[in-house]
C-alpha cells in the first residue's frame, strides 16, 4: 500500500502594528538559520540548471514543504511556491504540482482555494490517496467532520489500514464518535507493528489526544511518551505534549521537554505558559518580549495563520481577557478545532462576554464535543 505524507503544523500574528524590535543587548539571538541542507542545495542547483523540468521543481518544492514542517519556519514554504512559480497560476498544472499547490493554500490557512484545488484534482484523479488525506485534513480543521469521514472513507485501498484508520479518527475528534474511534485506531496501532514512524506517531499523538480528552491522564501520559520515542523532535507531538504538561499543572517539565526550540513560535508560547503558572516572572520576562517582538514582525509583513496561539497568549500571559477574544474570534471562523473552540471559549468567559459565546456554545452542543476541558467551560458558559 502507498504510504502518505502527513499533513502537520498549525505563526502568530498581533492586533496592532508596535515600533520595530530593537534587542537590548548585541548578543540577543534574533533569528536561527536553517542547518546546511546538501539535499536542498543540490535540488535548487538541478532547477537552476533546468528551470523548465516540473519534475526537478516538484522535487524542490516537496522537500521545503518538509523542512518547512520540520522546522516551523514559514520561509521554507515561500520557497517552495517560488520553486512552482512557472505552473503556479496555470489551471491545467500537473497533478503533482496541484497537489503541492494545494497543501501550500492550505498551510497559509486559505482553505476554501485549498479544497476548491482538492476537489478538482480528486475528481480527475479518485485514486490520489494523498489529495483524499490533505482534503480530509482542510475538512476536519474547518469542523465539517462529515465531510472530513466521507474523504477519509475514499482512503480505503489506496493507503494502509493504519492510515486509513488514523484519519478517520481525527476526522471524528469532534464527535460523539470520538470515543469508538481511539478503540479502533488502538487495535489497529496494535496490529500494525511495522508502520513507518511519521504514521506510528501520527497515531500515538493522536491517541494521547483523545485519552486526555477524557481526563485519562495516566494513559495519554504513556502514549505521549511512546510516541516521543518514536519520533522526539516532532513540532506537533511536543506542543501537544506540553500543553497537557500544562493542563496537568506540571510546568516544571516542560522547560526540559522543549528545550533548543526556541526558534518555534508555538514552542516558545508553551515555555511562556510554563513560566507563567510556575509565577517564574524574571525568566517570563525576556520570553514574552521575544514573542511579542515575534508577533509584530508577523503583523507587519501580513501573516494572520495562528491567531489561535496569539490569542493564547493575550489571554494567559498578558492578561488582556478583550483582545484575546477578539483574536479568538477572528480564528474561530476560520478554523474550528478543539484548541480553536476552548480558547474561545476562555477568552470569552475571561471577558465576560455571553453575546460572543453563543455560537461557539451552540456549535459544541450540536457536535456533540466530547472534551473534558470543555465540558468544564461549558458549565461556566451561558
Amino acid at each position: 500500500m502507498k504510504r502518505l505524507l502527513l499533513i502537520a503544523g498549525l505563526a502568530l500574528s498581533p492586533v496592532v502594528a508596535a515600533a520595530p524590535y530593537v534587542p537590548a543587548a548585541g548578543d540577543t539571538v534574533v533569528a536561527l538559520l536553517p542547518a546546511r541542507d546538501d539535499a536542498l542545495r543540490l535540488l535548487r542547483a538541478r532547477v537552476a540548471a533546468q528551470p523548465d523540468d516540473v519534475t526537478a521543481a516538484v522535487a524542490l518544492a516537496r522537500r521545503c514543504i518538509a523542512l518547512g514542517r520540520a522546522n516551523a519556519d514559514p520561509r521554507y514554504f515561500g520557497q517552495a511556491q517560488a520553486a512552482l512559480a512557472a505552473w503556479w497560476s496555470k489551471a491545467d498544472a500537473p497533478d503533482s504540482v496541484r497537489l503541492l499547490r494545494a497543501e501550500l493554500l492550505q498551510n497559509g490557512h486559505r482553505f476554501d482555494a485549498a479544497k476548491a484545488e482538492l476537489r478538482r484534482l480528486t475528481a480527475a484523479d479518485p485514486r490520489n490517496a494523498q489529495a483524499w488525506l490533505t482534503l480530509a485534513t482542510v475538512q476536519a480543521v474547518q469542523g465539517d467532520s462529515a465531510a472530513a469521514t466521507r474523504s477519509c472513507a475514499r482512503l480505503s485501498g489506496l493507503a494502509g489500514q493504519l492510515e486509513a484508520f488514523t484519519c478517520l479518527a481525527g476526522a471524528s475528534a469532534n464527535t460523539p464518535r470520538m470515543r469508538g474511534s481511539e478503540k479502533l485506531l488502538d487495535m489497529a496501532l496494535r496490529r500494525d507493528p511495522e508502520a513507518t514512524p511519521a504514521v506510528r506517531t501520527w497515531a500515538l499523538t493522536l491517541l494521547a489526544e483523545f485519552a486526555a480528552r477524557r481526563d485519562d491522564a495516566t494513559l495519554a501520559d504513556q502514549r505521549f511518551r511512546s510516541a516521543l520515542r518514536v519520533t522526539p523532535r516532532d513540532i506537533y507531538l511536543l506542543d501537544a505534549y506540553a500543553d497537557f504538561l500544562l493542563d496537568q499543572r506540571r510546568a516544571r517539565e516542560v522547560p526540559a521537554l522543549l528545550r533548543g526550540r526556541d526558534n518555534v513560535d508555538g514552542l516558545l508560547l508553551r515555555q511562556a505558559l510554563a513560566l507563567r503558572q510556575l509565577g517564574d516572572e524574571r525568566a517570563l520576562a525576556p520570553v514574552r518580549e521575544t514573542l511579542q517582538a515575534r508577533f509584530n514582525a508577523a503583523h507587519l509583513r501580513g501573516d494572520d495563520t495562528h491567531l489561535r496561539e496569539q490569542a493564547r497568549f493575550t489571554l494567559h500571559v498578558l492578561g488582556d481577557a478583550r483582545t484575546a477574544l477578539a483574536l479568538a474570534l477572528r480564528n474561530w471562523q476560520v478554523q474550528k478545532e478543539l484548541a480553536d473552540t476552548r480558547i474561545l471559549l476562555e477568552a470569552g468567559l475571561a471577558a465576560r462576554d455571553r453575546q460572543a459565546l453563543r455560537p461557539v456554545t451552540q456549535w459544541v452542543r450540536t457536535e456533540g464535543v466530547d472534551d473534558a476541558a470543555i465540558a468544564r467551560l461549558m458549565r461556566r458558559a451561558p
